[in-house]
């Protein structure tokens, strides 16, 4: 993709404090490709679908090219209430209500679970039954456990010229010399920073972005507004800390609309993840000042409260007694069973884990593939 103006100033700000920038990696088509439209930089890769099918979701890249397989249908707004199994432990298939909230018995040879760091220990725990009473695969007991959100740190800026960042893919260059964990700043954790413009738009601006002293009606409101197109975000991406402690369980009390325990959520962030964004902010400033900015601001940081990027609450590992799927995200307990999102991290990283579980996803059909090929997807895990 082109470099953008914020791209331009964070190389140029990266050069004077002998920092170094690298492209960001967008998975958007800069070009048509296998009869998918190239970008046309409309600027609404954030929050939305695309119009034109350049930014690779599973709706754009992946369901069209299975669906024409003759072996793949989506069947949407389905809710998922439980795994079925079997009296020997393996599933069955999957019990849902479909639009019309009836219930509904799919029968399957395996199961493949890709509902996110949330709602995949969510469901695995309302799948109770004789064999598996503390939930679906979690003979361990750390299936929703070691939850892990997105976290990190954002600063502003406010250039003196326009900037038309609200335009093209968020981020072109980004700064990774603070990756890794360093020792002599006191604490773990590392992360990305990256420049885009940090707005869901015009109206997300005037709505969340404007600085603190600005005030929030009137004529000086209406002026501060209108300078949306010269701003800047430098966005940090940092390490979240797989706690036990964070974690996904079911609620005793609370109930969904279908009836069903809904999900409680349990999360602070580690000591060393709030002074790790602490770092960050502070950086940010100052590459900040680096681009000139007329002016600068960061709210304080907080504990994370959300986050798009949900991990680790049903972790990858060797030993089933302390992790819920393999190398390959086939539950440990249950052979055919697979377990491909974000849920399987054991560490959060630095960066938006997509790309991550897109090769998880494509070496576990792999394999699942192979399994089934030469039965072994019948057979009992004897490791």
């Amino acid at each position: 993709m082109p470099n953008k103006s914020s791209g331009v100033l964070l190389d140029r700000a990266a050069h004077k404090l002998g920092l170094h920038t690298s492209p960001v990696p967008v998975a958007i088509l800069s070009q048509s490709y296998k009869g998918r439209q190239g970008c046309v930089h409309c600027g609404f890769c954030e929050w939305f679908g695309c119009k034109v099918g350049a930014k690779s979701s599973s709706l754009a890249a992946l369901f069209p090219v299975a669906e024409k397989t003759g072996r793949c249908e989506i069947r949407p707004n389905s809710y998922v209430r439980e795994i079925a199994v079997d009296k020997s432990g393996r599933v069955t298939g999957a019990v849902y209500f479909d639009a019309r909230k009836k219930e509904v018995m799919q029968r399957a040879k395996a199961v493949v679970l890709c509902a996110n760091g949330t709602e995949t220990p969510r469901l695995l725990l309302l799948s109770k039954s004789s064999q598996f009473p503390n939930g679906l695969a979690n003979s361990s007991g750390v299936v929703g456990k070691h939850l892990m959100f997105g976290t990190g740190a954002s600063a502003h800026g406010l250039l003196e010229h326009p900037l038309n960042e609200f335009k093209s893919v968020q981020a072109t260059r980004s700064i990774e010399d603070f990756y890794d964990s360093d020792p002599k700043r006191g604490f773990y954790g590392g992360g990305r920073i990256d420049a885009r413009y940090g707005f869901s738009g015009p109206i997300g601006f005037a709505l969340g972005g404007l600085p603190p002293d600005v005030p929030r009606w009137g004529a000086e409101f209406k002026k501060a507004c209108k300078e949306f197109n010269q701003t800047v975000t430098l966005q940090t991406f940092a390490t979240s800390l797989p706690l036990e402690t964070n974690n996904i369980t079911l609620d005793p009390e609370v109930k969904d609309a279908w009836g069903l325990p809904a999900m409680r959520v349990t999360y602070r962030d580690h000591p060393d993840g709030m002074k790790t964004k602490e770092f960050f902010r502070a950086r940010s400033l100052e590459i900040l000042d680096a681009m000139g900015a007329a002016k600068k601001w960061a709210g304080p940081v907080g504990e994370t409260r959300s986050g798009g990027h949900l991990m680790g609450s049903c972790r990858m590992g060797n030993d089933p007694k302390t992790s819920v799927v393999d190398k390959f995200n086939r539950a440990h307990d249950v052979p055919n069973l697979f377990i491909v999102d974000g849920s399987s991290f054991v560490t959060s990283g630095r960066n938006h884990p997509t790309c991550t579980i897109e090769a998880l996803a494509y070496r576990a059909a792999e394999n699942a593939i192979k399994m089934a090929k030469n039965g072994s997807l019948k057979a009992p895990i004897t490791s």
